[in-house]
Protein backbone atom coordinates (compact mmCIF):
# COMPACT_ATOMS: atom_id res chain seq x y z
CA UNK A 1 0.00 0.00 0.00
CA UNK A 2 1.21 3.53 -0.65
CA UNK A 3 -0.67 6.37 0.97
CA UNK A 4 -0.53 9.75 -0.60
CA UNK A 5 -1.18 12.77 1.02
CA UNK A 6 -1.78 16.55 -1.25
CA UNK A 7 -1.11 19.68 0.39
CA UNK A 8 -0.62 23.34 -0.94
CA UNK A 9 -4.21 24.23 -2.84
CA UNK A 10 -6.09 27.37 -2.03
CA UNK A 11 -7.50 30.61 -3.43
CA UNK A 12 -5.53 32.45 -5.61
CA UNK A 13 -5.87 35.48 -8.41
CA UNK A 14 -5.38 34.51 -12.16
CA UNK A 15 -1.79 35.26 -13.20
CA UNK A 16 -0.36 34.06 -9.79
CA UNK A 17 1.13 30.76 -8.48
CA UNK A 18 0.89 27.72 -6.62
CA UNK A 19 2.92 25.25 -5.45
CA UNK A 20 1.31 21.65 -4.68
CA UNK A 21 3.00 19.09 -2.65
CA UNK A 22 2.47 15.29 -2.19
CA UNK A 23 3.78 13.25 0.35
CA UNK A 24 3.96 9.65 -0.11
CA UNK A 25 4.67 6.96 2.81
CA UNK A 26 4.06 2.93 2.42
CA UNK A 27 6.33 1.56 0.03
CA UNK A 28 9.37 2.18 -1.59
CA UNK A 29 8.96 5.60 -3.26
CA UNK A 30 10.82 5.68 -6.17
CA UNK A 31 9.11 2.37 -7.45
CA UNK A 32 6.57 4.37 -8.17
CA UNK A 33 5.86 6.70 -11.43
CA UNK A 34 3.73 9.55 -10.27
CA UNK A 35 0.81 11.81 -12.33
CA UNK A 36 -1.12 15.22 -11.16
CA UNK A 37 -4.77 14.54 -11.98
CA UNK A 38 -7.66 17.43 -11.95
CA UNK A 39 -11.53 17.20 -11.48
CA UNK A 40 -13.33 19.91 -11.70
CA UNK A 41 -17.02 20.12 -11.02
CA UNK A 42 -19.16 18.77 -13.22
CA UNK A 43 -16.64 17.14 -15.12
CA UNK A 44 -13.84 14.19 -15.72
CA UNK A 45 -10.83 13.75 -13.53
CA UNK A 46 -8.21 14.61 -16.27
CA UNK A 47 -4.32 14.23 -16.57
CA UNK A 48 -2.37 17.12 -15.91
CA UNK A 49 1.24 15.74 -15.98
CA UNK A 50 3.03 12.72 -15.33
CA UNK A 51 6.41 11.74 -14.28
CA UNK A 52 8.74 8.56 -14.70
CA UNK A 53 9.67 6.76 -11.94
CA UNK A 54 13.74 8.20 -11.75
CA UNK A 55 12.35 11.96 -12.75
CA UNK A 56 14.31 12.01 -16.09
CA UNK A 57 10.80 12.31 -18.21
CA UNK A 58 8.25 14.46 -17.89
CA UNK A 59 4.65 14.49 -19.47
CA UNK A 60 2.06 17.33 -19.57
CA UNK A 61 -1.43 18.10 -20.87
CA UNK A 62 -0.97 20.33 -23.62
CA UNK A 63 -2.98 23.37 -22.28
CA UNK A 64 -0.86 23.46 -18.94
CA UNK A 65 2.92 23.10 -20.68
CA UNK A 66 5.26 26.24 -20.29
CA UNK A 67 2.80 27.11 -16.71
CA UNK A 68 2.90 24.01 -14.81
CA UNK A 69 6.16 21.57 -13.35
CA UNK A 70 6.61 18.41 -11.83
CA UNK A 71 8.92 17.14 -10.02
CA UNK A 72 10.22 14.60 -7.14
CA UNK A 73 12.23 14.52 -4.07
CA UNK A 74 12.80 10.91 -4.21
CA UNK A 75 14.47 11.23 -1.04
CA UNK A 76 11.84 13.20 0.72
CA UNK A 77 9.07 10.83 -1.15
CA UNK A 78 7.13 13.46 -2.36
CA UNK A 79 5.65 14.67 -5.98
CA UNK A 80 5.09 18.48 -6.67
CA UNK A 81 3.47 20.41 -8.97
CA UNK A 82 4.90 24.09 -9.69
CA UNK A 83 1.93 26.01 -10.92
CA UNK A 84 2.63 29.36 -12.92
CA UNK A 85 0.80 32.25 -14.60
CA UNK A 86 -2.95 30.01 -13.61
CA UNK A 87 -5.82 30.74 -15.19
CA UNK A 88 -9.77 30.53 -14.00
CA UNK A 89 -10.01 27.44 -15.87
CA UNK A 90 -7.35 25.76 -13.74
CA UNK A 91 -10.34 25.55 -11.04
CA UNK A 92 -10.50 22.35 -10.01
CA UNK A 93 -9.32 19.34 -7.36
CA UNK A 94 -6.20 18.34 -7.60
CA UNK A 95 -5.17 14.49 -6.65
CA UNK A 96 -1.90 12.68 -7.45
CA UNK A 97 -1.27 9.55 -7.92
CA UNK A 98 0.80 6.48 -7.69
CA UNK A 99 1.84 3.34 -10.12
CA UNK A 100 4.01 0.93 -10.34
CA UNK A 101 6.32 1.11 -13.13
CA UNK A 102 8.71 3.35 -14.65
CA UNK A 103 6.28 5.47 -16.93
CA UNK A 104 3.04 7.31 -16.03
CA UNK A 105 0.22 6.88 -18.03
CA UNK A 106 -2.76 10.18 -19.24
CA UNK A 107 -5.38 7.70 -17.87
CA UNK A 108 -6.94 7.39 -14.39
CA UNK A 109 -7.10 3.63 -14.17
CA UNK A 110 -3.49 3.02 -15.23
CA UNK A 111 -2.68 4.33 -11.35
CA UNK A 112 -2.93 2.26 -8.39
CA UNK A 113 -3.07 4.49 -5.63
CA UNK A 114 -4.90 8.07 -5.11
CA UNK A 115 -4.98 11.13 -2.66
CA UNK A 116 -7.59 13.02 -1.14
CA UNK A 117 -7.48 16.00 -3.46
CA UNK A 118 -6.74 19.39 -2.84
CA UNK A 119 -8.75 22.33 -3.69
CA UNK A 120 -7.47 24.76 -6.20
CA UNK A 121 -9.44 28.07 -7.27
CA UNK A 122 -8.03 30.84 -9.40
CA UNK A 123 -10.29 33.94 -9.46
CA UNK A 124 -10.54 36.09 -12.82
Amino acid sequence: QVQLVESGGGLVQGGGSLRLSCAASGRTFSNYAMGWFRQAPGKEREFVAGLSRTGDNTYYKDSVKGRLTISRDNAENTVYLQMNSLKPEDTAVYYCAARGGLLPLRTVAGYDYWGQGTQVTVSS
